[in-house]
């Protein structure tokens, strides 16, 4: 049997000649927990040649209907390519075995930190031999692995076979703690791309620097439609605004697309507070790194304080998701601190619903924090989601959220696991709505010009096309 697929060789559009066909390689596609990928591959195809690889079979649960219409357009494999996986292994291994040998030794001879990711290695490495192959048929000319971990261990054993060179991203938590090969595939990479300037960093100085040179930053796009009423073109976010407490001028860099000056934002001398009650709203995994657990206590001390508000806490996954038993403890501390009436945990919320969520609520939370293990999130999607649709941000200064939190100026930046930052942080909100107001509308304006979605898909295109015309120079050298 052979793994499912369509026929990608006919592309939806004419490109120019000379664009480099890049094979992407995801362990699922589409996913509804990753719609930033989804729109980043859709978006890359509008403007080269791409193909969609998946290790795993399809995984359609919670998808919109558009991610369901992408899903037929992808090679997918999983158990309905096994045969034909391992018998291209077995070829191979007996053609040239001492390259093989040597593969296989380089991609399993680790300190794995479990038997899960030793076996999602195994199979990316099977799938990268019979990738090899296909990648050849297909005319492929650059491999790109979103991720840093299985697919990356497949591009790196498909681009070994075939002399292909590999992208790769890194980002938050798969820095630290990290795969024992992930000095090694940095350095094996011709291109590494990160989606905010701390990642940037990180991976520059992770191991021995062997990726300093070669990463570029390109910041995702906003996965959601815009705003109806209003919506903020990056262009307009250079007049003058006219919303009481919003800035007076901006001013933005094209060399630097994270660059934007904004005014901050005062208090104001006589505040008028929010309407009762005041929504707030969380999302996102139920994950050790979003922090929710100090949000449920900061709640604790505003409703201790007389604060009239209630708190949508949407997510999931826990342990079906490999996160652990974060919901079970989030359960346990709404019940312990009183909050069962006025925390509603709805569960896992589909991308579609996320539009009506955000509008029915007046500041978004995102206290996300710094595991003991170092795991940590980089810029969570919802952050920028939240900031997109006009919400006050109350974060933490985590990693990468200064970078579009910005204290006073687009929300309220507080420091990681202390609740009475963060519920201080949200009554000042709560009892200042032109502060409120005035945060929300820079928030807005930075959303639209620094997670713009065409312009990031624009510039991560001619990252590929520069990068790989510059590889391909330095062969024929």
């Amino acid at each position: 049997m052979t793994e499912s697929k369509t026929s990608e060789s006919v592309f939806p559009q004419a490109f120019a000649p000379g664009l480099p066909h890049v094979a992407c390689v995801l362990l699922w596609y589409p996913l509804f927990t990753q719609p930033f990928i989804f729109r980043e591959v859709q978006g890359l195809r509008k403007r080269l040649p791409v193909s969609v690889f998946s290790l795993y079979g399809a995984s359609l649960r919670h998808c919109s209907t558009e991610m369901r219409t992408a899903a037929q357009q992808t090679h997918t494999l999983g158990t309905k390519a096994i045969f034909a996986i391992l018998a291209e292994v077995l070829r191979q291994f007996c053609l040239h075995p001492l390259l093989m040998g040597r593969l296989f030794r380089r991609t399993m001879f680790r300190r794995w930190s479990c038997l899960e990711t030793m076996g999602e290695n195994l199979w990316a490495f099977c799938a990268g031999v019979y990738l090899a192959r296909r990648f050849k048929e297909a005319g492929i000319d650059m491999i790109y692995a979103p991720w840093p971990r299985g697919t990356a261990t497949a591009a790196w054993v498909a681009g070994s076979i075939t002399g292909l060179p590999f992208a790769t991203c890194a980002r938050g938590d798969n820095l630290e703690p990290a795969d024992p090969d992930l000095g090694a595939k940095l350095d094996a990479a011709f291109l590494v791309r990160a989606n905010n300037g701390a990642d940037k960093v990180r991976i520059e100085n992770f191991d021995r620097g062997q990726a300093k040179g070669k990463v570029e930053l390109v910041y995702n796009g906003l996965t959601l439609p815009p705003l109806a009423d209003e919506a903020v073109a990056p262009e307009a976010a250079s007049a003058q605004a006219d919303t009481p407490g919003a800035p007076a001028s901006h001013c933005f860099s094209e060399a630097d697309p994270s660059f934007m000056r904004l005014d901050e934002v005062p208090a104001s001398a006589s505040p008028v507070p929010m309407k009762r009650p005041v929504r707030l709203l969380a999302l996102g995994r139920f994950d050790v790194t979003k922090g929710f657990d100090v949000l449920l206590r900061a709640c604790g001390l505003l409703q201790d304080r007389g604060l009239d508000f209630t708190l949508t806490l949407a997510g999931g996954g826990g342990a079906v998701m490999g996160l652990g038993y974060m919901q079970t403890e989030l359960v346990r501390l709404r019940k312990q601190l009183g909050l069962e009436a006025r925390v509603s945990m709805p569960g896992l919320i589909s991308h579609n619903e996320l539009p009506k969520l955000l509008k029915e609520h007046d500041i978004f939370a995102a206290p996300c924090v710094v595991h003991a293990s170092g795991r940590r999130d980089g810029i969570p999607n919802t952050v920028i989601e939240a900031l997109a649709y006009g919400l006050p941000v109350v974060s933490t200064t985590v990693n990468a959220l200064p970078e579009v939190v910005r204290h006073g100026k687009t929300g309220l930046a507080v420091p990681q696991h202390d609740a009475e930052a963060l519920a201080n942080a949200i009554a000042l909100l709560a009892n200042d709505s032109a502060l409120a107001a005035g945060l929300a509308h820079n928030g807005r304006l930075l959303a639209a010009h620094m997670f713009d979605p065409e312009a990031n898909n624009d510039r991560l295109a001619r990252v590929f096309i520069n990068n790989y015309r510059c590889w391909k120079e330095s062969c024929v050298e």
